[in-house]
């Protein structure tokens, strides 16, 4: 089976070359002889042909809120406190606030 796939992928890559020189000669870049000695001498390296994606309708992102909108006259509450964290230097204290909208 591996010798199979082996034989393969040997023929294709001898297939590509002869196909570029014959490419190369039809142009009119030389002799054959000359075409056959730069297809070998470039190789053929698959990994490197470039990819064509098929065009697409870009992504689509709904964005929606978090809460309903308060109204007009909405007031804004907000809650503070001083919470410690513990950081390398040492622990501190820092404000924490937390705020949400109320309809007025």
């Amino acid at each position: 089976m591996a010798t199979r796939s082996l034989a393969i992928l040997a023929g294709l890559v001898l297939a590509s070359i002869t196909y570029t020189a014959d490419a190369d000669v039809r142009a009119g870049s030389g002799s054959p002889a000359q075409a056959g000695a730069a297809a070998t001498s470039t190789g053929v390296d698959l990994s490197s042909q470039r990819r064509v994606r098929p065009l697409r309708a870009p992504t689509r992102i709904r964005v929606t809120p978090l809460y309903r909108y308060p109204g007009p006259n909405a007031v804004r509450q907000c809650t503070s406190w001083l919470a410690q964290e513990w950081r390398p230097s040492g622990t501190v204290i820092v404000p924490r606030m937390q705020c949400w909208w109320e309809p007025g």
